[in-house]
């Protein structure tokens, strides 16, 4: 049988088959003239409000600015340390420092891909001594206050939040969400009785739009979503040159806001996302079927109190390399996310870490391999990326 190549993503057939309404937001800010600001950011941040189930988004240029401006807002300052994890794209760090910060890095559970709770309280029970006035956490080795915790919730699957947040609370941290693979995740919380969505959970969140996104924008995006009303008025003074109002400006601030026509066409695609999560999720189970049978490869695991959304479909793989090669020479697209962690790149060799630091983190790093996965594959092509994968890994 031929075989038909399959890219590891298509941005291509979902704007195709949006084309007319995509279309009609390009003329309508073309007609009123409104291309920053206006009726359709504001219909777009009402939107994905009510979507992640907050009372309050601000749309910003990209998800790096919400992420920083998010940690402002939430009271990180100048000198401060905040955590987050090694297996994460770059942004997440660098928010941190742009906002005054330095990076902490924590461990990950080998099964879900997110911070480890548990060593999470273990850095700060052996690393750090409680001020005694604040109540906060201080590094030991640096004197720094430990501000905020970033939990990235890598790949579309939400981290552990009740622990986090209980964590969170005992050492006076604030939580930013890194939810920019994870629009309409869910996490089955006990404190709270329900699921909640991403985005929800904690002091503030940041969502990237980039076009690879489960809800990507034609271009740069991004948001911070929070229930708390003066976050997100500090977030939006930031995003506009520290503006309250035209020409008053309360502080120094950013350029981070998001054009009019990247934001009416997220509030288009917006209402196809819940379909479009689903149809990733019927994926991502076809895919774990039929990945039973492949001798070598460990599908993703999703815990019970997860709805994972499948931003990327993440499998480790033994020989990850050469199976790589082998499928590209089939025609079949892979990704890899992230193949160095951030404590081992040139960028933080100041941080002091080595090899060894982060040994979970370190271990997968050579197996994990981005399968395609995006509403718009279909069964056979899921089945015959799992073929060829298990020809690869029998090779």
């Amino acid at each position: 049988m031929d075989v038909q190549a399959i890219p590891f993503l298509d941005l291509v057939s979902p704007h195709r088959d949006l084309e007319k309404e995509l279309n009609e937001v390009f003329l309508g800010a073309v007609r009123s003239g409104h291309f920053v600001g206006g009726p359709m950011l504001e219909l777009f941040e009402n939107d994905f409000a009510l979507f992640c189930g907050v009372k309050h988004c601000v749309a910003v240029h990209s998800g790096t600015d919400a992420l920083r401006f998010a940690l402002m807002a939430a009271g990180v300052k100048n000198g401060d340390a905040v955590i987050t994890v090694p297996n994460t794209f770059i942004a997440t760090t660098e928010a941190i420092s742009q906002a005054g910060a330095m990076p902490i890095f924590v461990d990950i559970d080998e099964r879900t891909f997110n911070i480890d709770p548990i060593k999470l309280e273990r850095w700060i029970k052996t690393a750090c001594r409680i001020d005694i006035l604040s109540k906060k956490a201080i590094q030991r080795s640096s004197g720094r206050t430990v501000s905020a915790i970033i939990p990235v919730h890598l790949f579309g699957q939400m981290c552990n939040m009740d622990a986090i947040l209980d964590i969170a609370h005992r050492y006076h941290l604030a939580v930013v969400e890194d939810a920019c693979q994870a629009h309409g995740a869910q996490y089955n919380s006990r404190a709270r009785g329900q699921w909640c969505k991403a985005g929800s959970l904690g002091t503030a969140a940041a969502f990237s739009f980039y076009p690879g996104k489960n809800l990507g924008a034609l271009g740069e995006g991004g948001a911070i979503t929070t229930n708390d009303e003066a976050i997100a008025r500090e977030c939006r003074m930031l995003r506009d040159h520290g503006q309250s109002q035209k020409y008053y400006h309360e502080k120094e601030g950013y350029n981070g806001r998001l054009d009019a026509i990247q934001a009416g066409m997220l509030a288009v695609k917006l209402k196809h996302l819940n379909k479009w999560n689903e149809t990733r999720r019927t994926h991502a189970r076809r895919y774990c079927e039929k990945i039973s049978l492949c001798q070598g490869v460990v599908a993703p695991f999703e815990p019970e109190w997860s709805r994972a959304v499948y931003h990327l479909f993440v499998v480790r793989v033994k020989g990850r390399d050469r199976v790589q090669k082998e499928l590209a020479d089939q025609g079949i697209g892979t990704g890899l996310h992230y193949p160095v962690p951030l404590h081992l790149q040139k960028a933080y060799a100041h941080l002091g870490y080595g090899k060894g630091s982060f040994p979970v983190t370190e271990s997968i790093m050579g197996e994990i391999l981005s399968l395609p996965m995006y509403p718009q594959l279909t069964e056979e092509q899921v089945d015959q990326v799992v073929r060829r994968l298990k020809a690869a890994c029998s090779a």
